[in-house]
């Protein structure tokens, strides 16, 4: 069953099928108007063939066009411009523009953003065939995907991947929950961290999640949000892959101002500095 957590009235609504470039965008439209993000996801297969047959392919890609080109490996070559052409038509959809009229760049560590539109975020995530992106309009979002059938180690893992309180909430259950929980976790943090834009500068043991109540939370097991921050964890294809999902509200009035500003939750960076403080 797919982890939602309410952020106010807001909701992480599940990720949308995109299987081409037909969408469907309106959904993801609404699901902005409504939410203030969306998700979306494909394999890079069912967009291939549009991949291929796109006459105005180059123009489309932009700046990635040379390393289209210069990528040897064939199937790398084919997941990474499916990628791209899924970021360029959902940001499009979000803008209401076309996909060619957006310059997609990067920014140090590799996460995209669109040049010149500060009204959107954006975060791409893939594995094996699978690609996700998402984008908001209210503020940081991180995405990240991994197979369902992955297997992580609670024995070899919880040490670099577990603070205090989440140990011990991992201890009480069962093995083969113990193994569920600890995947959705790592794609929770995984998302997180992409939200925030420190990838793996910051450790997964420097922040945590409830894993009934779905918190952000201190190492301790304190609060370390003021509800600015929503998480959801969903299946897709026929329950293949995980998609977790991060998104932060600035608290903008979106319809009169809808810049996205990167903002570190005040609560989590102080238990941060504590941390530190003592270390």
């Amino acid at each position: 069953m797919p982890h939602r957590i309410a952020l106010g009235e807001r909701t992480i609504a599940p990720p949308i099928h995109v299987s081409g470039p037909g969408g469907p965008w309106n959904t993801v439209c609404e699901n902005l108007e409504r939410d203030g993000s969306a998700v979306v996801f494909a394999t890079w297969g069912e967009w291939l063939t549009a991949a291929l047959s796109d006459s105005e392919l180059r123009p489309l890609l932009g700046r990635d066009w040379q390393r289209y080109r210069r990528t040897e490996n064939a199937a790398m070559r084919y997941c990474f411009v499916a990628s791209r052409m899924v970021v360029k038509y959902t940001a499009a959809a979000a803008l209401r523009t076309e996909p060619a009229a957006l310059d997609l760049a990067y920014k140090i560590g590799g996460r995209p953003y669109i040049r010149g539109f500060d009204q959107i975020d954006i975060s791409l995530s893939h594995t094996d065939d699978l690609i996700v992106v998402g984008v908001s309009r209210t503020g940081r979002i991180g995405v990240d995907t991994e197979s369902a059938q992955r297997k992580i180690s609670f024995e070899l893992f919880h040490d670099h991947m577990c603070t205090p309180a989440e140990h011990a909430e991992l201890t009480r259950m069962s093995q083969e929950r113990q193994t569920s929980e600890l995947l959705r976790l790592w794609t929770l943090k995984e998302a997180y961290t992409k939200a925030l834009g420190q990838g793996l500068r910051l450790g997964f043991t420097e922040f945590g999640f409830g894993l009934e109540s779905g918190d952000l939370l201190a190492p301790d097991g304190s609060p370390a949000s003021r509800g600015e921050w929503a998480f959801a964890t969903f299946p897709v294809l026929a329950d293949r892959y995980l998609v977790s999902v991060a998104c932060h509200d600035t608290g903008l009035d979106a319809a009169r101002d809808t810049a996205v500003h990167t903002m570190l939750d005040e609560g989590f960076m102080g238990a941060v500095e504590e941390g530190l403080a003592s270390a």
